[in-house]
């Protein structure tokens, strides 16, 4: 028996050490899309809750055409159960959607680290002609190329500066 069987074998209902537990471990499972930056930096676990014994995680994808939604689940799951979780309920939440807002302060600064410009404002105020400020050396003096970046969900700008292309990740 591995150590962390004893989670759901041994234990009717699971406790709030448990869901601190999954919370952390969730916390280590990365985007596939963007590696530097967890699951729980972007918001995307909602919610991890106890029930009889199982263990329920709900999960709103970033967008509902997401292509990595699937390999998000997966990636999960499999997390919490090499943790010892047996029972793993994973529950997609497409209500309410998805938005940039949820993204916390470590996941911006993980995304500016990794040379993506993090969103700008909040989604529920959109900003037009808001400036974009360069990843690699903070100059203001951007331009957008492009809309559409790397993924739906980021733009292309390129820094007048330091001549670098980068993403940004935009407010949705």
């Amino acid at each position: 028996m591995q150590a962390g069987e004893l989670i759901a074998r041994e234990q009717a209902e699971l406790t709030e050490d448990h869901v601190t537990l999954a919370w952390s471990i969730l916390d280590q499972v990365m985007d596939p899309e963007v590696p530097v930056v967890s699951l729980t930096d972007l918001g995307i676990v909602r919610e991890v809750t106890p029930v009889g014994g199982h263990l329920k995680v709900v999960l709103t994808p970033t967008y509902s055409g997401c292509p990595a939604t699937e390999h998000i689940e997966q990636s999960a799951k499999q997390a919490l159960e090499e943790s010892g979780f047996n029972s793993v309920v994973i529950e997609q939440r497409l209500a309410p959607a998805w938005t940039t807002d949820w993204i916390g302060e470590r996941g911006r600064l993980r995304l500016k680290e990794y040379g993506i410009a993090p969103p700008i404002g909040s989604a529920s105020k959109p900003q037009l002609d808001q400036t974009i400020p360069c990843p690699m050396c903070d100059s203001t003096n951007t331009n957008e190329i492009t809309e559409f970046g790397s993924t739906a969900c980021k733009a292309l700008y390129q820094c007048n500066d330091c001549l670098e292309p980068f993403d940004y990740f935009k407010c949705i």
